[in-house]
Parts: structure tokens; sequence; C-alpha cells
């Protein structure tokens, strides 16, 4: 809960800075406000963002959208959170980073919890939170109204769940003592249950949950066959995918299927939604009218997807994701005459979605080796990190020609962060007694620099006024800039 804290101080400290529509906040914030006036995304009127930093709570009054509904490539899950904040707040910075800063701070006692559960360590379970709490991305992304904090926090608290289910059923399980046969049923199982429909909330947000949901409920399933065989099944995997599998497949489809259409509630009982009525014109059939017009929308937001080639300045390529080689500028001034507390006579704000290097880099030690220990002990430990890792990060290397940005990472940064913890967990453990002292003292040096690097890069990451000397400094590699 410190850690936590510590969180919500980084994430929330002038969440309304700058005081301007930041990168693709222009989107999404504004689509926010349309639902709530709405319920659907609607067309914005030209001079949108300058309405958008003076509407306030006068919101409701403050014309700013046409009639005409508008085209957009995102389920409304991630927007409706953020119209949250606005609702409460208003339309304003603060109020489109409200909801989002509170995800990203929740996401860090989550993770915490989560590694606390699957290491039975106190330590390690603060170690995972301290470092998520301390990461660039996951503070930049938490301060800023777009959708990738809300997916990220979905399929974190998905994957949560699903670990709690396997603690359930090898308890509910370890009860019956050895088996044989097909073993029993495991039962009605609320945590999976709780699991399918977090990663769905994910999926309404971004389809890139897919990959998640898909991934996340394979690893379930290899857990039940691990379950079983540790009962005494003789055929755990035909067990498995006679008893469990059908159950898990049913419940994946229903749940995701209910909460994804319950989503698109707005767009089903508008008139004025994008392609809402466009069966009307097609020739009759079977499938209702309104679920025809949305399968159309969404071929044309699929073709938008694949199809994104536009060059931007700071688009990136997946395999460079790892080594934070290009990051992505949400926010750049520079301020000269001394303007907004600048105490030079040239000073820069900007906010850099910049992962906290010291532990990015690590992690490229880290994936390996669990990578390494997966295979060579077959801990379920590293497998689910990397299949959160794999979820996060291998479906973007399908698309290298398209305009996409490292600031995606957020989705699976928490399990690079458990790639990292765990790591140090397995270092400490297999230490020789007379090299206890070393260890730990260098576990303690490498945290020591994750906070340092953090409060170094931390005015970059949240749009400091900094003197122009002083953002040069902060610039390591040339590709930053």
């Amino acid at each position: 809960m410190v850690i936590g804290l510590i969180a919500g101080i980084l994430r929330f400290t002038n969440l309304g800075r700058p005081h301007d529509v930041a990168f693709d906040e222009t989107y999404y914030a504004k689509d926010a406000w349309a639902l709530l006036r709405f319920g659907v995304e609607h067309k914005a009127v030209e001079n949108h963002n300058e309405l958008m930093l003076s509407a306030g709570s006068n919101w409701r009054n403050v014309e700013a959208f046409t009639s005409e509904g508008s085209f957009v490539v995102h389920p409304p899950v991630g927007k409706w959170v953020i119209a949250a904040g606005e609702y409460m707040f208003g339309v304003s910075p603060f109020g489109w980073r409200f909801m989002v800063a509170l995800l990203g701070t929740i996401s860090v006692v989550l993770i915490a919890r989560i590694v606390r559960r699957m290491t039975r360590s106190d330590l390690i379970g603060a170690i995972a939170g301290l470092l998520l709490a301390l990461d660039g991305i996951h503070i930049v992304l938490s301060r800023t109204g777009l959708l990738d904090m809300v997916l990220s926090t979905f399929v974190l608290a998905g994957f949560g769940a699903l670990v709690l289910d396997r603690d359930s059923s090898r308890r509910r399980l370890a009860t019956i003592g050895l088996v044989h046969g097909f073993g029993p049923s495991m039962g009605i199982r609320p945590w999976r249950l709780a699991g399918i429909f977090f990663l769905a909330l994910a999926v309404g947000v971004k389809w890139s949950g897919l990959w998640f949901l898909a991934i996340f409920m394979l690893m379930s399933l290899f857990w039940d066959v691990s379950t079983r065989k540790g009962i005494g099944v003789e055929r755990p995997w035909l067990a498995t995918l006679l008893l469990s599998a059908p159950i898990a497949f049913i419940s994946t489809i229903v749940i995701t299927c209910a909460v994804y259409l319950t989503s698109w509630t707005g767009w089903f009982v508008s008139d004025s939604g994008w392609g809402r009525n466009w069966a009307n014109d097609q020739e009759p059939s079977w499938l209702p009218n309104a679920l025809r017009s949305l399968l159309n929308y969404h071929s044309q937001a699929w073709n938008f997807h694949v199809n994104l080639d536009s060059e931007h300045s700071y688009q990136s390529n997946p395999l460079s994701w790892p080594f934070m080689s290009r990051p992505t500028s949400f926010s750049y001034e520079s301020i000269k005459d001394g303007t907004l507390g600048c105490p030079t006579d040239h000073c820069a704000q900007e906010v850099l979605a910049l992962g906290n290097p010291i532990i990015w880099w690590a992690a490229l030690l880290a994936i390996p080796w669990q990578l390494w220990n997966w295979v060579t002990t077959r801990d379920w430990r590293s497998g689910a990190v990397l299949a959160g890792i794999v979820a996060g990060w291998f479906p973007w290397l399908l698309y290298l020609d398209r305009t996409i940005f490292t600031f995606y990472t957020v989705a699976y940064v928490p399990f690079v962060v458990m790639a990292v913890a765990l790591t140090i967990m397995q270092i400490l453990q297999r230490k020789p007694p007379q090299q206890q002292p070393v260890v730990v003292a260098l576990v303690g040096l490498y945290l020591l620099a994750v906070v340092a690097a953090a409060w170094w890069f931390y005015p970059i990451w949240t749009g400091e006024v900094i003197p122009y000397s002083q953002w040069q400094l902060r610039m390591w590699l040339p590709t930053w800039v």
C-alpha cells in the first residue's frame, strides 16, 4: 500500500500539466466527451481542441460537435472510462486524465499482490510494485488520456484473476488426493469467469486485447493439465481437453461477446452513430440489421488498421521496443524569455514516453533468463510472464510496416517488470551462503539505480519546465530527440 501511495503521488501530482491536448488525446478525450453528450461518437468542429481546453464543468453547454456520427477505429470501453473522469471533473486535462491515472495507480497495487501470490514472497511482490511504479512508460501513459493504460490494467486484472483461479483449483483438488482415470471436474470457477470478464473488457478497449484473451486462456488450460497431473490423472491432456476446454471455450465466447456487444449499447440505441443504418439499404438477411451494420463498421475499422502506413516522426519498429531506442514524444515546447517559470533564457517542456532504462535494459537479460528457466525447469511463473510478453509484443511483429509506436509496450510492461522481479528472486535464492551479503548488496544497488533513474527522468515524463541544458543531459541517445 505504501508503494501504491508512491505510485499515486507520481501519477497525480500536477496531472493537468501540460495544460494542452497531448498527442492522441485529441481523439480519445474528444470522443469521451461525445459519449457523454450523445452516447456515441460524433464529429467535432474544427477548433475542438481549443474548446476542450476551455469547456471545464460547462461541457454540457459547449457546442463542440456536429450532428453527424464519427467513424472511430477503437471500441468504446476505454473512452467510457475516460468519460467518467470528464463527468466528475469537467472536460479539462485533469478531467480526461483522472481515471487513467487512477487505473495506473491501481495496477501498481495489483502487480504487487499478483507477484506476491505467485512467489509467496512479500519482498518480491513489493519489488515488482516498486519497479512498475517507477517505470516511465507506465507513468507517462498513466498521466495521459489515451486508451493504452486502460487496456494494460484490464489485462493485468484478468491475469491476476486467472492466477487466483489456478490456486483455487489446485487447492480444491488437493483435498481429493490421488485419483485414477480422468479425475473429477473442477466445478464452478468464479475466478476464471472473472478473468474472462476483465480480458473481455480489454478487448472492448482495443482489439489487441484479443491476443491476451486467447493466450491467457490457453495458459490457464495448461495449468489445468499440470494440476491434473499432480493428483495422478493418467491422461491429463485428454482429461483437460474433455473436461475443461469445452467449458472454458464456451465461457470465453459467451462472456466476451456479451461484454463487447454491451459496450456498444450507445451505438445500438442511437440514430446518429456512424454506419448505424448501413444494413437498411442492403438485401434482407437472417441477421438483424443492427448486427449487420456493426459487422460492416468493424470491417471498415479493420481495413483502416491493417492499411495504416502514414509516416510519423516518432513511429518505431517493434524490434526496437525492448531497447527503448525510439520513445514517443507526446508533447514538446521550447520556452524562452523566462515564461512558464523558466529559470533561464531557454527551457524545454516535454512529455516523453520513455521506459525507465534501468528496468528495460535489465529486462534484456531477465527475459531470456526466464525463457531458459521455463525450458529447463518448467517453472509455471516464468511461463506465465513469457505468455504476457508474447501476447503484448509478438503480434506487432506481424505489422512491421505499420505506423506504430513504442508506447504500445505499456500493455505488457507489467510482465517485463515481473520478469525482472522473478530474476531477482531467483538470484537471491540460488546464491551460495558465503556470497549472500554481496548478492543482497548488488540487488539493493540495482533498486537504488532504478530510483535514481526515475528521479532523473521524471521531469521529462511529466512535462516539467527545465533548462534546455538539463533537457539535453537527459537525451542519452540521439534517437530520443
